[in-house]
């Protein structure tokens, strides 16, 4: 019997809905005792390692964890139950690790060697896997059987990570447990190890669509425990450490659907212009009945793209590398009456093997019978319903304004860089700390809504808004003129005096792990991607950067993922929603398109494996 332990991570909804949809039974360990009944232990995690490690032995699993892993019978962990397998972890300082495998997990450099290029951490997306290690089973040919496609077939996969810490790669105390190595800027981490009877990952099998569900399929038919005298390395270790000049990461493609509740009480798909997500006026209809409040009889209906599980499942089969549900329901007020919305995570989870993002209404709130709800709670319900990463929205404004008002308290007055404000100015009680505390930072995505400010001649801006002011491009539609980036709140309807480059530092100080970029000014106009105002963030901050708002052609995603001048990196992923819904451009013309143009993607046929992938 397969049993999973759950140490009270994240989203291990998606692992169980894979281990079913592959055709095999599975059992939660409950308790201690279940650890002796397993034949077969999958250990998920999706989190910190501190609290990991820490869930761990209060339950009392340390040591008969330890015990399964001695005894030979089959052991796979997924993330976090690959990181707990070594001594420690520099995330959690003098908490130790089950100490299975030799060494120490650090962080990811945010610069490379020369120390002035500088990459994101965590890193989130998609990468490549290079084996290291093979199996004889005594005939004519060696093979891969962990999953992985065969080295010598020039095959390469993409898996999907989301992690700000790794276990390096060391040949002097690895050769013996690494099977799959990966490279993210100049560094070579452990991706996989495999020694007798222990498997494990750091990427996430049961989100990187078919290529992660092969790797569990394979996992959960081998009999029983491989002989290590039959495992050989099949590159030189020294030689595996050895960085290529480019690593493996893919620009990612996001599909973005915005989800509300029409007048007769479905959620539908809906996308606005500037903003109004109800159809344009009938010239014939009085005025009258035209506003938001209409009744469900009125001809300004909801704009109906679609039902929110088929939509998104389409672009799965597409080959989108992300999902992201946007919650602009009434709802929002209330998340945890929200009913509809985390039934529809569920069945979402159930047949999408990418990452899902859920945003709207994670933040403090009050029920109706006054009842607190914290904005963790809020996210621990969206993470057990099928989400992998939380968006935060208005509150993070909020949050950040609340951080400066610290920091002038505490003597940081004449600051304007929130990564610099001490420990001082933080509660630790905003939801962006709580949930990325818990969670991870790389489980907490803040989506920002900026709005231009124009600056006419002989006007003055305020000098904390300085480095925020751009001019307009010569040539473009822009030129001459001059403006900053005012950062707002509900849905772009109330602007505050924080400016996009002080938001977005404050978030990542907060601990968020990704900037999801909006524009408020571009949405909708399908005239590409506000790239000044990119650039600006992408060189504000540390922390992955999605690029969204404006995308109207395949071009328009070569040329946000094409270096600007004097620009040190690009950003990591770009969403898109209109152009997708109403199929005026396809995930597939996209991914084409980068590729022609050099840029590495991942992209494979989903849908024609839907049904092989469903077969033992």
């Amino acid at each position: 019997m397969l049993y999973l332990l759950d140490y009270g991570a994240g989203n291990v909804r998606s692992l169980a809905n894979s281990i079913n949809k592959l055709g095999f039974e599975f059992k939660w360990v409950q308790s201690p005792e279940d650890l002796k009944k397993a034949d077969k232990l999958l250990f998920p995690g999706v989190g910190a390692f501190g609290p990991a490690m820490q869930s761990i032995r209060d339950k009392g699993y340390a040591e008969p964890l330890k015990e399964y892993i001695a005894s030979g019978k089959p052991y796979m962990g997924i993330c976090i139950g690959l990181q707990t397998l070594f001594e420690g972890s520099d995330e959690a300082p003098g908490v130790e690790g089950l100490g299975v495998v030799p060494g120490i997990v650090s962080r990811f450099s945010a610069y490379e060697q020369d120390g002035k290029v500088k990459k994101s951490v965590p890193q989130m997306g998609w990468n490549s896997a290079q084996v290291v290690k093979t199996r004889n089973d005594g005939g004519d040919q060696d093979a891969v059987k962990y999953g992985f496609p065969d080295p010598a077939s020039g095959d390469m996969s993409h898996y999907y990570f989301v992690h700000s810490y790794r276990a390096a790669y060391q040949p002097d105390k690895h050769a013996d447990w690494v099977l799959t190595t990966t490279q993210y800027g100049s560094e070579v981490f452990i991706s996989s190890i495999q020694k007798g009877n222990v498997f494990a990952t750091q990427f996430h099998p049961e989100k990187s669509g078919r290529a992660g569900l092969e790797l569990l399929r394979a996992w959960l038919n081998q009999p029983g425990t491989i002989d290590p005298s039959k495992e050989r390395l099949l590159l030189d270790p020294l030689q595996v450490a050895t960085p290529s000049p480019q690593d493996g990461l893919t620009k990612r493609i996001v599909a973005c659907l915005d989800v509300r509740s029409n007048d007769d009480g479905d959620l539908v798909v809906t996308k606005g212009e500037s903003y109004d997500v109800r159809e344009k006026a009938d010239p014939a209809t009085p005025t009258t009945q035209q506003t938001e409040s209409s009744p469900s009889s009125s001809k300004r209906k909801v704009r109906n793209l679609g039902k929110p599980v088929d939509l998104a499942l389409r672009y799965y089969l597409e080959g989108a590398d992300e999902v992201t549900f946007l919650n602009i329901t009434s709802f929002r007020s209330c998340a945890l009456q929200d009913q509809p919305m985390l039934s529809l995570l569920e069945a979402a989870a159930a047949k999408i093997f990418v990452p899902l993002t859920i945003g709207g209404g994670i933040k403090d709130s009050v029920d109706p019978d006054g009842t607190p709800r914290p904005a963790k709670e809020v996210a621990d319900a969206y993470f057990r319903a099928g989400a992998d990463k939380v968006s935060i929205g208005s509150e993070a404004v909020f949050a950040v304004e609340e951080l400066f008002e610290r920091a002038a308290q505490n003597g940081q007055e004449g600051e304007s860089n929130p990564l610099e404000f001490n420990d001082a100015c933080l509660t630790g009680k905003t939801g962006i700390e709580t949930i990325s505390r818990g969670y991870g930072a790389q489980a907490v995505v803040v989506s920002i809504d900026p709005r231009r400010v124009y600056v006419g001649e002989g006007e003055q801006v305020d000098a904390k808004h300085l480095p925020c002011v751009v001019e307009g491009v010569k040539g473009s539609e822009d030129e001459g003129k001059k403006w900053w980036y005012r950062c707002t709140v509900k849905g772009g309807r109330e602007d505050r005096d924080v400016d996009v480059i002080q938001l977005a530092r404050g978030v990542q100080r907060l601990g968020a792990g990704e900037v999801l970029l909006n524009s408020i000014d571009r949405d909708g106009s399908n005239k590409g991607f506000d790239r000044q105002l990119i650039d600006l963030v992408r060189a504000s901050v540390d922390i992955p950067v999605i690029a969204s708002s404006g995308a109207g052609t395949a071009q328009h995603f070569v040329d946000v993922f094409t270096q600007s001048p004097g620009a040190q990196g690009t950003v990591e992923a770009a969403l898109a929603a209109g152009i997708f819904h109403r199929k005026e451009c396809s995930i597939d013309e996209v991914k084409s398109t980068l590729l022609e143009e050099g840029f590495k993607v991942r992209r494979e046929d989903v849908a024609a494996g839907a049904g092989a992938i469903s077969k033992q």
